[in-house]
């Protein structure tokens, strides 16, 4: 499941490494009115990116808090890793947040975690 912004974030840097590209071709050939509006439409470029990822972060960042809010949380033991779908099906409304995912990382976790109303 991706999220809307992660998709537009890796559409403008596409955009953006395509200008890059460019440049280096208006700068050898010396054409300064096309080089301007490059520069133009890339400092847009920037600036969209950099508001996308702070919309990101603060979503994800909005999603941690909720989940700390959530009365019991605990590591997930290696055996309960290996049967993931059980524990999901005894424990109704458990999430189960890795340390790798951009949520993880957020929440700086260094173990897989399972935050539930219940505990389990």
């Amino acid at each position: 499941m991706k999220e809307p912004e992660k998709n537009e974030i890796k559409r403008l840097s596409d955009q953006l490494d395509a200008l890059n590209r460019k440049e280096l071709q208006l700068l050898e050939s010396g054409d300064s009115e096309k080089l301007g509006t490059l520069l133009k439409e890339k400092e847009t470029l920037v600036t969209e990116i950099e508001r996308l990822r702070n919309q990101r972060v603060e979503k994800l960042s909005v999603e941690a808090q909720k989940l700390q809010k959530l009365p019991f949380h605990r590591e997930i033991t290696k055996k309960e890793q290996a049967n993931l779908g059980a524990l999901k099906k005894s424990v109704r409304g458990l999430v189960v947040v890795h340390p790798m995912t951009a949520l993880g990382r957020v929440m700086g976790l260094q173990v897989m975690t399972g935050f539930a109303k219940n505990a389990f």
